[in-house]
């Protein structure tokens, strides 16, 4: 037996963890792509005065001027303890071509911490060593703790259930792009713990590349099985960020043709990686990851 399946077999796994494994594998089977199988809290409406999206207010420049310190030292924490292992990265040349142009980079959405795998790939090249993130609504709203405060300082652009919100949201959006900025939003939605494959797309960040035309950058994120065993009891997994060649919008297509071009340039892009890693066909079941 490998060294590595005898310590997972003498440590007992996290029954909660476990759920969620059996959960994942229930929405693959039923097609829930999108939906949630983590229990988040619950969320609170935000509302415009909740948020300063562009930092106009003093007061907000100097919380996410502290809150990125703390990001950066906490994420070199997880690094160093091994609670995060980031093993390599590809395809940076296909940030660095961007990284002073407007782009919505795109990433596969499997657990808390890839956002860190994501900013720790380009640290050296992104904005200020700052990188604009979507997030859901209650995770500013109300996230607890420690990851609450990242949620709200650290260069997030919530989403919102209010439209006037929205409203605030989608100018930050266009202006954030018109000055060479990147935005990092997940298009799968949900977050579905060290789930390998690539699920299908929703058409949110593809539309907002559309409407202010600029490129798609495609991340994704492989895993491979480290030899350390975390708190749960799985193996910490070691990451490979793939950076992939960037998806323009074309000039001859409505913006609506160029949402849907978007998002099935990089749902392909992602497909065919999945199947060149791992080596299998991407295949959807309650069979085989």
């Amino acid at each position: 037996m490998d060294s590595r399946n005898e310590t997972a077999a003498e440590v007992k796994k996290n029954p909660d963890r476990l759920a969620i494994v059996e959960k994942i594998r229930q929405f693959e089977k039923d097609g829930l792509w999108s939906q949630d199988v983590e229990a988040d809290p619950p969320t609170i409406p935000l509302l415009p005065d909740m948020v300063d999206y562009l930092n106009v207010k003093l007061s907000s420049r100097l919380w996410m001027k502290f809150a990125n310190i703390l990001a950066r030292h906490h994420i070199n924490t997880l690094l160093r303890k091994k609670i995060m292992i980031l093993k390599e990265v590809r395809g940076l040349e296909n940030y660095i071509e961007l990284k002073r142009k407007g782009a919505i980079i795109t990433c596969n959405h499997f657990n808390a911490m890839d956002n860190f795998a994501v900013y720790k790939a380009i640290e050296k090249h992104v904005y200020h060593r700052e990188l604009l993130k979507v997030c859901r609504e209650g995770n500013f709203t109300n996230f607890p703790g420690f990851y609450g405060f990242l949620f709200k300082h650290c260069n997030t652009l919530p989403l919102s259930s209010v439209p006037s919100t929205m409203k605030n949201f989608m100018y930050a959006v266009k202006t954030y792009l018109a000055q060479g900025r990147q935005i990092l939003i997940y298009p799968e939605q949900a977050m579905w713990w060290n789930y390998r494959k690539p699920r299908p797309l929703t058409s949110g960040a593809f539309k907002m590349a559309s409407e202010n035309n600029v490129p798609v950058l495609p991340f994704f994120i492989t895993m491979e099985d480290s030899d350390i065993v975390d708190s749960d009891g799985f193996f910490v997994q070691e990451y490979t960020v793939h950076i992939l060649k960037p998806v323009y919008p074309k000039a001859e297509l409505s913006v609506r043709q160029n949402a849907e071009y978007l998002k099935n340039e990089n749902y392909l892009a992602w497909k065919n990686l999945y199947e060149e890693v791992y080596g299998i066909p991407l295949v959807y079941s309650d069979e085989a990851q």
